[in-house]
This record gives C-alpha cells, sequence and structure tokens, in this order.
C-alpha cells in the first residue's frame, strides 16, 4: 500500500509536469569500473507511459545447460536436498517431498508449491514479516494484482510486461538456456512468460506469499497447453534463497526490491547462489528529481522503512552501490521516468 501511494504521488509531479525541457523517455546507464560512467543517446518521450521496443529478433541458444534440475538446497544449512521417491521435479510435482542430507530435515510439498522456508513444517510458528511483505499474502491483493494493481505501474513509468519482457531479455541474453529464479514471482506474471518463451531450461517461480503462489497455480492450470515440465512453484525467503551456492544462471525480481526488509541481505543471497557470469536482472520505482530536493525525504524513509518494511531509492547509485557491495559486477540500467531496470553479474 506505502507503494502504491508513493507511485501515486509521484505521478502527480513528474518532471515533464514541472519543466518544459527535453526529456529522455529512457536513459541507458553503465557503469564499468566506478570512476567511468559511459551515458547513452536520449530518445525523446512519447506521450504514451510505454518504452519503445522492436520486435524481438530470433533467439538463438547456445549455452550448454545441465539436465539435473535439482539446484534445491536446504535454508537451514544450505546442504544439497534430496527429493523422496521417483517423481520428476516440475509443476506437477508439487506435493513432493525433499530431504536435506546434513541435518535431515524434510521439506514437504503443499497441492500447488513446495515449502522451502526456514519454519516450513513448524505447526505452531511462522515468521512474521514487515507490512510490506505481509500484505501480499492477503488472499484479496493476490486476486487483484493482475486484475488491476500492476496495470497501474504505468503511471510510474513501468512499460508494461510484454515490454519489460523484451529489455530484460537483452540482459539476459549471456544466459540464455540456463536456469531462472523469477524471485518474488508474484502471481507469476513473468513466470509465466519465461515459462512459454523456451529460452531457459528451468524456471523457478519463487514467492513468500502462499496466496500469490496459488493464484499462479490457477493461472497455469487455466491456460491450455502450457508447458508446465520446466516450470515449478517454491515458497521461499528471498534473504533465505533454498539453492546450492553456484547454481542458478539468472535471477529476475519485478517490481520487487522496494518491498524486501534488507535489499542487501537479499541481494547477498542472490549473489551467493548466482553461477560465475550469472545474471541479476530486476526492476523498481527511482523517487529522484523534486522528490530529492525535499528536505524531510531522508526521516521519511527511515520512518517508512521502520514501520512498513518499504524501501525509498533516490538514485540509481544506491543500487549500484547494494550491487557491488555484495559482489556484483558490470551494473546498467534503464531509466523511464519512476521506472528503473537494472542488471549485474556475479564475476567470472
Amino acid at each position: 500500500m506505502a507503494t502504491a501511494i508513493m507511485t501515486a504521488l509521484s505521478s502527480a509531479f513528474l518532471p515533464s509536469q514541472l519543466t518544459n525541457s527535453r526529456r529522455c523517455f529512457f536513459n541507458a546507464y553503465y557503469t564499468q569500473p566506478i570512476k567511468q560512467r559511459i551515458f547513452a543517446p536520449k530518445i525523446r518521450a512519447s506521450t504514451t507511459a510505454s518504452v519503445e521496443t522492436k520486435p524481438a529478433d530470433p533467439v538463438l541458444v547456445e549455452k550448454e545447460v545441465s539436465t539435473n534440475k535439482n539446484i534445491f538446497a536446504c535454508p537451514v544449512c544450505c546442504e544439497p536436498l534430496s527429493l523422496i521417491g521417483d517423481r520428476v521435479l516440475s509443476v506437477d510435482s508439487a506435493g513432493s517431498s525433499l530431504q536435506c542430507g546434513c541435518c535431515k530435515k524434510t521439506y514437504y510439498g503443499k497441492e500447488t508449491h513446495l515449502e522451502l522456508t526456514v519454519s516450513g513444517g513448524s505447526s505452531k510458528y511462522d515468521d512474521s514479516m514487515p507490512l510490506a511483505t505481509e500484505m501480499f499474502r492477503l488472499p484479496l491483493i493476490s486476486f487483484l494484482y493482475e486484475r488491476g494493481w500492476r496495470q497501474n505501474f504505468i503511471w510510474g513509468g513501468f512499460p508494461g510486461p510484454k515490454k519489460e519482457f523484451e529489455l530484460m531479455k537483452g540482459y539476459l541474453k549471456p544466459v540464455l538456456g540456463g536456469n531462472i529464479i523469477d524471485a518474488c514471482c508474484g502471481s507469476g506474471l513473468f513466470s509465466r512468460l519465461f515459462a512459454k518463451s523456451g529460452l531457459f531450461s528451468l524456471v523457478v517461480a519463487l514467492d513468500y506469499s502462499e496466496n500469490m503462489l496459488q493464484q499462479c497455480y490457477q493461472f497455469i492450470t487455466q491456460e491450455e497447453n502450457f508447458p508446465k515440465e520446466n516450470l515449478m512453484l517454491v515458497r521461499a525467503d528471498i534473504s533465505r534463497l533454498p539453492f546450492l551456492s553456484g547454481s542458478v544462471d539468472a535471477v529476475h525480481a519485478g517490481a520487487a526490491i522496494h518491498c524486501w526488509p534488507s535489499p542487501s541481505a537479499a541481494v547477498a543471497e542472490i549473489s551467493r547462489v548466482l553461477k560465475p557470469e550469472g545474471v541479476f536482472v530486476a526492476s523498481t520505482f527511482i523517487l529522484d528529481g523534486p522528490f530529492s530536493f525535499f528536505p524531510l525525504m531522508g526521516p521519511l524513509r527511515q520512518n517508512m522503512t521502520q514501520l512498513v518494511g518499504n524501501q525509498l531509492f533516490f538514485h540509481e547509485r544506491e543500487l549500484e552501490d547494494i550491487c557491488r557491495a555484495c559482489g556484483l559486477v558490470g551494473f546498467t540500467a534503464i531509466r523511464n521516468r519512476r521506472f528503473v531496470m537494472f542488471s549485474a553479474r556475479k564475476p567470472s
């Protein structure tokens, strides 16, 4: 809710309404070493809230991949998990169980997803999260997410799922053919696009919200001939990812990092599970322009984080700092008003 309020405020004070100078529709912002920064040519804005993208060229997947889908690790001790039984990991095997060979803890699947949280299996205890996280566990929010909620992001400059997908494919090109984690997938908007694209050997739709994963499962089962064999739904904590270190080719987090209780802890986990040359790509809101000059924005950000868990970002460099602090390099970002899509990779 706090994110929605800030998005509404930002749309009311768009830079185009405050100045007559020409605005670019999106800026490509690159960093190599931190001392050198290159700015790509600007493209003039149109009147629509979208990023113009050309039709995608056919993608040739050349990456050699392993056929082993079991990249899962115990969230308690980070040791490999073994599948109990002879079922193959997929959406249809969500009810399967996995056991840790080290601590011997068993993780039981639900009807729609695998349960791989630290507190999974507890009969009484459940971790309480900040309001920004708990809100998305509500059935109403899960139902509304693709039925109006996500569409409102256009007012902040988000170009829409199809064009966002085309943008992120450019970042993900080096790892096409590998596996991808759609972190904080919500109702699976991009997870389903990843699975249907055929560009990845395995897609893991991961979220902390049980109801979001159930909604994702409903969308999958309602779609005829959906390719379920290379998709899995997993409930997990973004700051305690249930994957083996160095086992993941790509992690995507769409419109999510501002809802993470600790972005640095989450990105550190993402860095841990990425393979060398693995790619992290994400999108969020940037409250720069007039907001960055408001004298109370600093205390407001601190209070907002403490009260509801939402994070406010005022510049791409804050995101770059997080990535660099967690061992990721090659930061690059694309802007459109409040929207930013950024990427970084794990060094070889």
